[in-house]
């Protein structure tokens, strides 16, 4: 790059600077009319500084940004290996998908092997099990944790079981002592979906080390966001290859875009019935996608990613003081509780309305919407009595009691670093309002007066 431009791209940031300070400027609360989101982007000038320097390279795919993005998450994560994906939903697609790879010899999934995950959750941590012809079996969750009901592992567990897929509800760690354990006993496959809890501790160690793979979602809700994005991460080079070659067309060739013969062999082998010397990066190894990000989502990402201590540090904070805030309500909502030896980086604060609460929960969530205070139900609920879930193969332990429960009578609200002082004192204040003017609306309701 010569003088001027250098130049030019300089002042360029710096003006984009200015004009991040001037079309974003921190807004005032006002109770009642400011909305309060369950989640939502933190950004700063750095953060569209950082997607602007990227996007004056030119260079429109995966590039120099998103390899220092690997690095870093990486080692944030305490993994080997990170590789960038174009969101949450397609990590968990690479992760599993690369399960199947023939490479992997008698480990590798084959169709009908079952995969044990539970019931209540996100559809995308279930979906690429069905993708890639396999069998989901679904087990329960326990409260006040909402996470996996361990002590089901056992009953769902067959010959034909190969995998466990399990999530970190909302931040908090599932029993990962546990679990390894389990998957360790049995020799199954352990992915840690961790798209909702980065950073979280568990032992003293980031989740998403504990299994084989691990999976992230950059989406503007979660912890940092690249808009659109996610990746992988593993300890295990193998995967790392495997991961790369599903993620990149399923090809052979580990060439960087723009790169041509790593390996120093582009054109002296022969692999499968192809003609010897055929283009290494037309060889294809696998039946692969292309889940690859731009350089300019990493861009944000990595700029992210330096601010993502104090994220974490803030949702934990938040989390506590709606905790200690709501708690003298626990005669109409079953708390949420931590799992035992961890530290969670929580993505939202879930509640359970109790059967002998005055109210309901539909009844209660309007309220809060009125109040301009946004909602979430626990994503799906129980995913088979979804439309999308009703015919596909799969096999259930126990009667999924509280997956209907939080199906019927959960939902959750926000903590993320956008939330200020006084919306969180303003949340908790029409927490306390909510039954009262409920049991008066009902009562004008049976009456019929308005």
């Amino acid at each position: 790059m010569g003088n001027e431009a250098q130049n030019l791209r300089e002042q360029i940031l710096r003006l984009v600077g200015q004009y991040s300070r001037a079309a974003f400027p921190v807004a005032d609360f006002l109770p009642e009319s400011t909305s309060i989101p369950v989640a939502g982007r933190c950004f700063d000038e750095a953060d569209i500084q950082s997607l602007v320097d990227a996007s004056l390279d030119f260079w429109l795919t995966t590039g120099r940004y998103a390899a220092d993005f690997e690095r870093d998450m990486a080692r944030f994560v305490g993994a080997a290996h990170a590789v960038l994906v174009n969101s949450g939903s397609s990590a968990n697609l690479l992760a599993l998908s690369c399960l199947t790879s023939p490479k992997l010899k008698e480990r590798a999934l084959k169709a009908g092997d079952e995969v044990i995950t539970v019931a209540a959750g996100f559809p995308t941590t279930v979906n690429p099990i069905i993708q890639n012809g396999l069998v989901p079996v679904f087990v329960d969750i326990s409260l006040p944790g909402y996470n996996v009901s361990v002590e089901q592992l056992e009953q769902a567990c067959t010959r034909k079981t190969k995998a466990v897929v399990l999530a970190h509800t909302l931040g908090n760690p599932f029993d990962l002592k546990r679990v390894a354990k389990f998957t360790k006993d049995h020799g199954l496959w352990l992915i840690e979906d961790c798209c909702d809890a980065l950073g979280s501790l568990y032992q003293g160690r980031r989740v998403g080390t504990f299994g084989d793979l691990s999976t992230f979602s950059f989406y503007p809700a979660h912890h940092i966001t690249m808009g659109e994005g996610g990746c992988v991460c593993t300890s295990q080079e193998e995967l790392r290859r495997l991961l790369e070659s599903f993620r990149d067309w399923g090809r052979d060739c580990r060439c960087a875009p723009g790169h041509d013969n790593h390996c120093k062999n582009r054109f002296g082998r022969q692999l499968g019935e192809l003609p010897f010397g055929y283009d290494h990066k037309y060889t294809y190894s696998h039946i692969g996608y292309n889940l690859k990000a731009t350089d300019m989502q990493a861009a944000v990402g990595f700029s992210q990613l330096k601010k993502l201590p104090g994220f974490i540090e803030a949702r934990r904070q938040n989390f506590e003081t709606i905790r200690l805030g709501l708690e003298d309500l626990a005669g109409y909502f079953l708390m949420p509780e931590e799992t035992p030896g961890s530290v969670p980086s929580w993505f939202g604060f879930p509640l359970t309305i109790r059967d002998e609460a005055p109210f309901g929960r539909n009844e209660l969530l309007g309220f809060l919407e009125e109040h301009r205070i946004a909602t979430r139900l626990l994503f799906g609920g129980n995913l088979i009595r979804q439309p999308a879930y009703r015919n596909i193969e799969h096999r259930v332990v126990s009667n999924l009691e509280v997956s209907d429960r939080v199906m019927m009578k959960a939902f959750w609200i926000g903590v993320h670093p956008g939330l200020t002082a006084p919306m969180i004192d303003y949340m908790i204040e029409m927490f306390h309002r909510a039954p009262e003017a409920l049991e008066a609306s009902d009562a004008r309701a049976k009456t019929g007066k308005p």
